[in-house]
């Protein structure tokens, strides 16, 4: 079996298995054999030119072929990366609102949808231009994670609703929920531009405006009206609930904005 195929009855994803492969050709070809000394030349290496994330995903790699050729007692231990004491770069409430109205307003009720379902789903992007006419009639979106496992991203009912009344308007009745021009289903990156656009029309930071800013905030809400940080998790798909805790902190404005108040010494 080739180390391919071994990683192919992983179940993991093709992104993954070509990172992975990339990485043990890369050490292959510059170090000679699978010793301690040269595993840690590269682990050095690594530290040097690359983020913490970068280094640790590289070493997930190189563990995964030492299980492989059957020399676990060789892998290498992961970076611990330094969360930030705060969330950056978060759209606010004000202006999720503002954005939506305005896209209200003008009748483009399609990214009207668009920034509304990533702030009220908690989708990553990616996730949300899978969604269709079909899962928002029954209210949720199932979707397989590496590893198989399942996640339920759910549609809020006021949203549901309002989205049933506005496909109806279209006349729409399955397929993807949102299309491009060509009536095909939009890009991620045909998203992520479009929101810069709109910022830039409606007079938004565009450094707050994209997609992933809406995911914080949805996280965000969620845990300043319903305490609790193990079902966000899951409902964020995240794989430890470590990587959840980030959003109990508050946003760098909001940090500024306290101390402004309460440090008057």
């Amino acid at each position: 079996m080739t180390f391919a195929e071994y990683l192919k009855k992983e179940n993991l994803s093709n992104r993954t298995i070509s990172a992975y492969l990339w990485t043990v050709e890369y050490y292959t070809q510059n170090y000679d054999s699978l010793t301690k000394e040269n595993l840690l030349a590269y682990k050095g290496y690594l530290l040097e030119y690359f983020k913490p994330k970068t280094v640790n995903l590289r070493i997930q790699a190189m563990n995964k072929y030492l299980d492989f050729q059957g020399l676990k007692n060789l892998r290498l231990s992961s970076v611990k990366i330094q969360q930030k004491s705060f969330l950056e770069n978060v759209v606010s409430n004000a202006d999720y609102n503002f954005l939506k109205k305005q896209l209200k307003k003008d009748e483009n009720m399609q990214w009207y949808f668009v920034v509304w379902y990533l702030g009220a789903t908690g989708a990553r992007v990616s996730e949300l231009i899978k969604i269709k006419v079909e899962h928002v009639n029954i209210g949720y979106f199932d979707l397989y994670s590496k590893g198989g496992k399942l996640r339920r991203l759910y549609i809020p009912k006021k949203l549901r609703e309002e989205t049933c009344k506005w496909l109806e308007n279209e006349e729409r009745t399955s397929g993807y929920l949102f299309l491009n021009k060509f009536g095909e289903r939009i890009t991620t990156r045909g998203i992520s531009q479009q929101l810069k656009n709109y910022a830039d029309k409606y007079g938004l930071d565009k450094k707050v405006i994209y997609p992933h800013s809406f995911r914080h905030l949805y996280a965000k809400n969620f845990l300043e009206k319903y305490n609790d940080i193990a079902l966000l998790a899951d409902l964020m798909g995240h794989e430890s609930i470590e990587t959840t805790r980030i959003y109990l902190r508050r946003t760098a404005t909001e940090q500024q904005a306290l101390i402004d108040e309460i440090v008057t010494w």
